[in-house]
């Protein structure tokens, strides 16, 4: 099979993790084991007492049922006290034996409720677990730089990340089961070793094969895991593409849905072809090393049975010895090889808690200075740099400018002029290579990160159309005042979407978007309003709209910039758009180009400078007449 374009090879050159490696690995199960404690510490603790008592249970029921037949053998060499069940009854014969009977099924009825509760008390943690794994994933994603977002690399562990968070929830149940398996191992061990310590020998020779192979493919199921990430990543993408509402109208219309098919195809194939070819090993050397195991077990079974024939042991002796020798088989078996399939969880658990120890670099500092409520002076962009992470270019580099307090300024310039990436810097999502950016002479750094989006607000050209009510749609934008529907309303009425809003059939309350049931979508422009009155709810002195008005038709849009100019009266704003019908109304304009100012000045002083906005400007002019 050849690759498709943009794929890695199929087959990875990253080795598999060494020994030491898979050992350090193992440390993750002390924080496993302490989020499982943080989650319930009731159910913990009681899933832990449920097992001790449960481990010491199959001890009890072999020992009773060799009492049992030892009585049972001994009552077939008495006389009869008569042919009847009345006889043996009356003369007090079967009493012994009775009572062995009965310990032993109320022994199996109690093993049986243990069970019950321990696998009722372990769903229930399980999945308080992985809801509080999947909101310390969520925490800590938040907590991170809009660069991790934007590398490939991260996206490729925060999706392994995703898929730990919400399938080692057996692994708790695993753990746990290994403790008690240990306890039942010990007390079989001591019941064997009385009677006949040299089987104890044999053990290693029917379990440790099979350990060994099950360790070997635990590895290479979980290296194929890691190195097709990018294709499992790509397979969600093209199952959302190729089956959500957004895409239906150009997929149809496109015709992409036999591409789409044929893709998702060949990338499924080939993962399928690797899991098959693991699936088929492990199913022929399992097999191999459960006939060792099986052959072990009966080469002991038989000298046992030997043993008995000539009266070494008892018929009870017999049943309990084999009992116990084919269950610490299993168990010896189960307990290795839990020991190497956790040792297998634990490589998954890498995965999940290396994301969290990703740390941010755009951080608060220690002793954070007040943003300045309102802006008094202006902010300054000081010889400002700036080259996005793995990239040789600048996307910004010695920039010079100041925004007023109260002024509102207009970018213009060619996609990828580094438009877009002064409102990251100014909004610090990230921080300058070069330079530095003052608000009031204070340094953007000496602010606290959350207090500098505080006072910001924000709308990008693709901002979030979320599947939520209109009314949450718009509180986001001050997410703690999402209670207060006068400012709701004020901020929809400001942005123009309250007419938007009011033909809706539940209003404020209308669910929007078409991914759930009896959702209402809008129309490009509709939504743009939505997302513009984020802003105004925001109430914050400095105002930033990334071609805001790009769904809007041209009456739309002079509304909208009417209203949003007698708004912002007394607030600082940034506005990016390729509209000069938008750009005019701000007090100054910088034209950019390859990071850097080409131009500045009002509309009218850069028509008149005949320069590059200009050109631009006509352009535009020419293509509306």
């Amino acid at each position: 099979m050849t690759d498709l374009p943009g794929r890695r090879p199929s087959r990875a050159t990253e080795p598999p993790p060494s020994l030491r490696e898979r050992i350090d690995n193992l440390r993750h199960l002390g924080r496993l084991l302490a989020q499982i404690w943080r989650t319930s510490k009731a159910l913990t603790a009681a899933s832990i007492g449920l097992r001790l008592v449960a481990s010491v249970m199959p001890i009890a029921m072999l020992y009773v049922s060799k009492l049992l037949i030892d009585e049972v053998v001994r009552l077939t060499g008495i006389t009869a006290p008569g042919p009847a069940f009345a006889d043996w009854w009356a003369a007090g014969a079967l009493t012994t034996a009775l009572v062995w009977l009965g310990v032993e099924m109320g022994l199996v009825l109690f093993s049986d409720l243990l069970s019950r509760i321990t696998g009722l008390v372990d769903s229930v943690l399980a999945e308080l677990h992985s809801n509080t794994v999947s909101v310390e994933l969520m925490a800590h994603a938040a907590r991170l730089d809009l660069v991790h977002f934007e590398s490939a690399e991260y996206q490729d562990k925060l999706e392994r990340a995703r898929q730990q968070a919400a399938g080692r929830n057996a692994l708790l149940s695993q753990m746990f089961g290994q403790a008690q398996d240990i306890i039942t191992v010990a007390t079989l061990a001591a019941g064997l070793f009385i009677y006949a310590p040299w089987l104890i020998l044999l053990l290693p020779l029917s379990f440790v094969p099979a350990v060994w192979g099950e360790a070997r493919f635990n590895t290479l199921a979980y290296m194929m895991s890691r190195w097709r990430t990018p294709e499992r990543r790509e397979l969600a993408y093209i199952r959302h593409i190729g089956a959500s509402a957004e895409t239906a109208k150009e997929i149809k219309l496109f015709g992409l849905g036999g591409f789409l098919i044929e893709r998702f195809k060949t990338l499924a194939q080939a993962i399928f072809l690797d899991n098959r070819r693991i699936a088929l090993q492990r199913s022929f050397w399992g097999a191999l090393f459960s006939a060792i195991s099986t052959l072990t077990y009966y080469g002991a079974y038989g000298f046992i049975v030997w043993r008995t024939i000539i009266g070494d042991f008892s018929i009870g002796d017999l049943a309990f010895l084999s009992g116990s020798f084919l269950r610490l088989n299993g168990l010896f078996q189960k307990l290795l090889l839990g020991f190497t399939q956790i040792a297998g969880q634990s490589m998954y658990l890498d995965d999940l808690f290396s994301f969290f120890e990703i740390e941010p670099s755009i951080v608060s500092p220690v002793s954070p200075k007040p943003f300045p409520e309102p802006i008094r002076q202006g902010i300054v962009f000081e010889d400002v740099g700036f080259r996005y992470p793995d990239t040789e270019t600048w996307a910004l580099r010695h920039l010079n400018f100041t925004l007023a307090a109260g002024e509102t300024l207009a970018l213009v310039g060619e996609n990828g002029a580094g438009k877009t990436t002064i409102v990251k810097l100014l909004t610090r999502l990230y921080d300058p290579d070069e330079g530095r950016i003052t608000v009031d002479g204070i340094d953007l750094r000496d602010f606290s990160v959350a207090d500098i989006h505080a006072h910001i607000g924000v709308i990008f050209q693709d901002f979030i159309r979320y599947s939520l009510s209109a009314r949450d749609n718009i509180s986001v934008g001050r997410i703690e005042a999402q209670q207060d529907m006068g400012r709701i309303e004020t901020a929809a009425e400001q942005s123009l979407a309250d007419a938007v809003i009011t033909r809706l059939p539940l209003g404020y309350e209308q669910q929007l978007g078409r991914l759930f049931n009896k959702g209402r979508d809008l129309s490009g422009g509709e939504w743009q309003k939505v997302a513009i009155a984020r802003a105004y709810m925001r109430e914050a002195g400095l105002i930033i709209l990334d071609e805001p008005t790009a769904a809007l038709d041209a009456k739309a849009e002079a509304e909208v910039f009417s209203r949003f100019k007698g708004l912002a009266s007394g607030k600082t704003a940034v506005i990016i758009s390729h509209r000069f019908s938008t750009v005019r109304m701000a007090d100054r304009i910088l034209v950019m180009e390859d990071g850097a100012i080409l131009e500045a000045g009002s509309h009218a002083e850069l028509l008149a400078l005949r320069g590059r906005y200009a050109e631009l400007f006509e352009l535009q002019a020419a293509g509306y007449r």
